[in-house]
């Protein structure tokens, strides 16, 4: 009989159905698990579910039995694929689970930047209408997206999202020409090119050692000092600590992230710190989160499991 041992289970919320695996198999299930748990935990585990658990060539070399890592997430970057391969350990992931949620999610950080709603509210609680004496008050600049440039970096399913939800309140879409062999096409731009003539820059890209740091110190002073940056993506596409000086030094309209390069970041960490500002956003990795793609992920979790008991490729990674 099959052990599927869950390490993380408190990364989906409590209301999501996660339906068992069709076939005979033992479950255990752990809200958290700490880097040393892991090995004892999955020693007589044939398949482990995880979210943000860390594993690597050591911990597979002391779990002979792993056959399978199914990941309750699309990113992969806390596993070594290459030593899941060497091991032969299968990996599958989720996919276009959260088609609807993240891309909304990014047009709320465009909408609610644009419109300076966290400025205005400030405003409003310390009681700057009543002080004003008039019907309305102009201490907070407001954009119009329709008619301005969205510049994705990211041509997946979840940026193409995005342009297409763009069209539809008039922005002009373009995205960032891949770096890496892909062919130029008419809605694509140079990176230099599509920074330097966005308004709004959105990052679809996942994380790699090529795209670490994508957005840096120099990117930001390519950007219109009234551009603003989102990103849904990765923590570590952005250089965090640059983007908290260009916010401070008024060289950027704006940010609204929903990821950062440590989670939970610490109170000191330039995300953090970047608060202080009313044109920064930051929303705890949770764009993914809608009650729909939660149970689409727990759904698709399932069947990837099933698929690979049934000796179907589905999902896989490795």
């Amino acid at each position: 009989m099959q052990q599927i041992v869950f390490l993380d289970s408190d990364t989906l919320d409590a209301g999501v159905r996660l339906h068992r695996p069709d076939f005979p198999h033992h479950w255990l299930s752990y809200p958290t698990t700490t880097p040393d748990q892991v090995v004892p935990r999955l020693r007589e585990a044939s398949i482990a579910i995880i979210n943000k658990v860390r594993i690597g060539k050591a911990e597979l070399a002391a779990l002979p039995g792993l056959r399978l890592i199914a990941l309750a997430a699309t990113g992969s970057d806390n596993l070594d694929l290459e030593a899941c391969r060497a091991a032969n350990v299968a990996v599958c992931n989720i996919r276009n689970y959260s088609g609807p949620s993240v891309p909304e999610h990014a047009m709320a950080l465009m909408l609610a930047l644009s419109r300076n709603l966290f400025a205005w509210r400030q405003s409003l609680l310390e009681g700057r209408w009543q002080q004003s004496g008039q019907f309305c008050f102009f201490d907070h600049p407001i954009m119009d997206l329709h008619g301005k440039r969205l510049g994705i970096i990211g041509k997946g399913t979840l940026g193409q999202a995005l342009g297409e939800r763009a069209l539809g309140i008039g922005m002009e879409v373009r995205y960032a020409q891949s770096q890496i062999g892909g062919e130029a096409a008419g809605d694509r731009l140079p990176l230099d090119e599509l920074l330097a003539s966005s308004d709004v820059i959105s990052l679809h890209c996942p994380l790699t050692p090529y795209t670490r740091h994508l957005i840096g110190e120099r990117e930001l002073a390519l950007m219109k000092p009234t551009a603003l940056l989102i990103n849904v993506g990765r923590g570590g596409l952005v250089d965090e600590q640059a983007l908290l000086e260009a916010l401070g030094n008024g060289r950027l309209g704006g940010a609204g992230f929903d990821v950062a390069s440590q989670e939970p970041p610490p109170p000191d960490h330039p995300l953090m710190r970047a608060l202080q500002y009313p044109n920064f956003i930051l929303t705890p990795h949770v764009a993914w989160a809608s009650e729909e793609s939660m149970q689409r992920l727990a759904d698709q979790l399932i069947d990837n499991i099933n698929a690979f008991a049934a000796g179907r490729r589905q999902h896989r990674l490795v």
